[in-house]
């Protein structure tokens, strides 16, 4: 027998809207004409000399675009919504991912504060974060040599001794690595206690942090990304987030709100593919006509189409339950999993529908098919995603 629709548990649900908010449309604008005024023109220099925008940074850090949400006490806009993140990311990535990737280092590195910072922690380092008037930037440093997807096998140790803690070892793949004023950094008190033993920790660099070498990318190659490394670093005990043993779990916390951003950020890479794509596939002729009206390219375009707005709503349903309050871990897994396959397919359809012209670096789409790569590794490989997705469905 089927049951009155309106006694279902569904129904009682927050209800989910579609339209943004006026603050939320004026941050897109202003992310999107940043993005195509000071972004786009100077991507493709910062790309092929694989060089750090500083002078893009330093005005996005003017206009609050690195800070705008971190709460007003600390300096911020008080944008704190998921959703509102996830809306400016993909405008900026729109511009250029790799530029995106450079301004989100602070945000990552504030994430972590955010979630388990004590007052003192968020006064102190936010508000220094989030100064307009001198750029500081940050960085979250978890992955290691050797411990990439299985987090809680690094080796970079967390001695304690008077008044707090020594740390040893090495980072590696670090955004803004070696360039940050402020880092959280991921370090365990003993190998053998896995995630039991690790310990998240505000450090500066002044207090010791070593940069290593520079990775040379395949994408996203205006963000600097580098190991760094600890000798005898002393952290004062009130650097700690959180009691001992909480890292695993602010680690896990912090990819939970950062992940639809990846996913916004894959959904702008491909956007900007899929409207170039679009523009030249309607100008382009062959056989008489623009070829957007063969078959084969017009059913790839619809693809591309159909698979960009599946991930931005997966995205924003993941950041909207971030804004409620909800657990999200599954769903940030899905929309990360699923936005970063379809940046990469969209990219490499963008190349085949301008042919030979689309391989070559004249036209900006080979840029963004090596860009959307990187958003199917970091954050949680896609395999990584996957092996989430499934055990939050099976319980195992």
């Amino acid at each position: 027998m089927l049951t009155d629709h309106k006694s279902s548990t569904l129904t009682q649900a927050p209800q989910m809207y579609f339209d943004l908010s006026e603050d939320q449309k004026q941050f897109q604008e202003l992310a999107h004409t940043f993005a195509e005024n000071e972004i786009r023109p100077v991507a493709p220099k910062y790309d092929e000399a694989e060089e750090f925008p500083w002078d893009v940074i330093k005005k996005a850090n003017e206009l609050g675009l690195m800070t705008y949400a971190f709460p007003e006490e600390y300096g911020g806009a008080g944008a704190t919504s998921a959703v509102t993140s996830c809306v400016v990311t993909e405008e900026l990535a729109w511009g250029c991912a790799g530029v995106a990737t450079a301004m989100g280092g602070t945000g990552l590195c504030a994430t972590p504060i955010l979630i388990a910072g004590n007052p003192a922690q968020k006064a102190k380092y936010l508000t220094r974060l989030a100064a307009a008037h001198k750029l500081a930037l940050g960085a979250y440093a978890i992955t290691e040599p050797n411990a990439g997807s299985d987090v809680a096998s690094m080796k970079t140790t967390a001695k304690k001794v008077s008044g707090g803690y020594v740390l040893n070892g090495t980072k590696q793949f670090i955004t803004n690595g070696g360039l940050a004023d402020i880092y959280v950094i991921f370090a365990t008190l003993d190998p053998a206690r896995r995630a039991d033993g690790i310990c998240a920790f505000i450090v500066e660099k002044d207090m010791g942090v070593k940069p290593g070498k520079k990775e040379k990318k395949m994408g996203i190659r205006a963000s600097h990304t580098a190991q760094i490394h600890f000798e005898d670093v002393f952290v004062p005990e009130e650097n700690r987030l959180g009691d001992e043993g909480d890292g695993f779990l602010v680690a896990m916390r912090t990819f939970e709100h950062t992940r639809p951003d990846v996913a916004a950020m894959a959904v702008g890479v491909a956007r900007a593919a899929f409207e170039y794509a679009m523009d030249y596939s309607q100008q382009r002729e062959q056989f008489g006509k623009p070829i957007a009206r063969l078959q084969a390219i017009g059913f790839m375009l619809a693809d591309m189409a159909t698979d960009i707005d599946a991930s931005r709503l997966l995205t924003w349903r993941a950041a909207w339950m971030l804004d409620q309050g909800l657990p999200v871990n599954k769903e940030a897994s899905m929309a990360k999993r699923f936005a970063a396959d379809t940046a990469m397919k969209v990219t490499t359809d963008a190349v085949q529908i301008l042919g030979g012209v689309g391989y070559m670096r004249d036209y900006p789409v080979e840029k963004w098919m090596r860009d959307a790569k990187i958003m199917q590794i970091y954050e949680g490989t896609s395999q990584v995603q996957r092996v989430v997705i499934s055990r939050m469905l099976t319980g195992w």
